[in-house]
């Protein structure tokens, strides 16, 4: 299993557990999980989220074959451009992980459309959580929405050749992302960590309307216990081979340039 939505580092507003490299492998080992791709949870509230991402790529170094590195990257703050190249070039980040909503910026901003421009140039993966943690649960000195689905296929459309993965998300099949024939490129998949496989069945859904290829599997660790997304892939009504596409197969195919 390739898990596309984890994370290392402490939480502004919350104790995790499991937050080192070391502790998240020993998780990924007792869930059967074979590669985590990571971003630093600290970057979420650090001002310059830089300083989070050379954290964890120090962290993840000597276990480069498991845990892959994701950059948080604000497009609405200065030194960005600098920042990915360093992410990519020097650290061997994978991917970049975008929050509009905590960064006070919108995806459709000209800044965060060229900064995807230039990710995706390198053959990076664009993930976008939808929320941190749910509303109801945040802390009070915070109050951050969801990302709203009409401003993901504002950048999706923005940019077609980017490779999308959404994370953190529901009901997706009560928005244009999630409907059938949306006239939205097909450059995007979203993750399975807050859907579910039971009653609506959202996770059927999706495989239905935007096809095998376009879910991926996610946990959304230590945030989460990884073993909910499993339970759920036991519980989704389809054949082995979809299960291996979601389990394994999408998120490489998301990650390879």
């Amino acid at each position: 299993m390739i898990d596309l939505n984890a994370y290392l580092g402490p939480y502004a507003f919350r104790r995790l557990r499991d937050n080192t490299a070391a502790a998240l492998l020993r998780r990924m080992d007792k869930a059967g999980i074979e590669q985590a791709l990571v971003s630093s949870a600290a970057a979420i509230t650090y001002r310059n989220a830089q300083a989070a991402n050379e954290d964890l790529a120090a962290e993840i170094r000597p276990h480069a074959a498991r845990l892959l590195g994701a950059a948080v990257l604000n497009p609405a703050y200065a030194g960005w451009r600098e920042d990915l190249a360093v992410c990519q070039e020097k650290f061997g980040m994978r991917a970049v992980r975008l929050y509009p909503k905590w960064h006070a910026y919108k995806l459709t901003d000209p800044a965060c459309i060229e900064l995807v421009q230039q990710a995706a140039a390198r053959g990076m993966l664009i993930t976008i959580p939808l929320r941190v943690e749910d509303r109801r649960q945040q802390s009070w000195l915070v109050d951050i929405p969801d990302v709203p689905a009409d401003e993901i296929a504002g950048l999706i459309r923005a940019v077609p050749k980017a490779k999308f993965a959404l994370l953190n998300g529901a009901g997706y099949t009560g928005s244009i992302l999630g409907k059938a024939n949306n006239g939205l490129p097909a450059n995007y998949a979203v993750d399975i960590c807050l859907l579910r496989a039971e009653l609506d069945n959202e996770i059927g859904a999706l495989l239905d309307n935007l096809g095998p290829a376009r879910v991926v599997f996610g946990t959304g660790m230590p945030f989460h216990y990884p073993e909910a997304a499993i339970l759920k892939m036991d519980f989704l009504d389809r054949d082995e081979a979809t299960k291996r596409r979601i389990r394994t197969e999408n998120a490489r195919a998301l990650l390879n340039p």
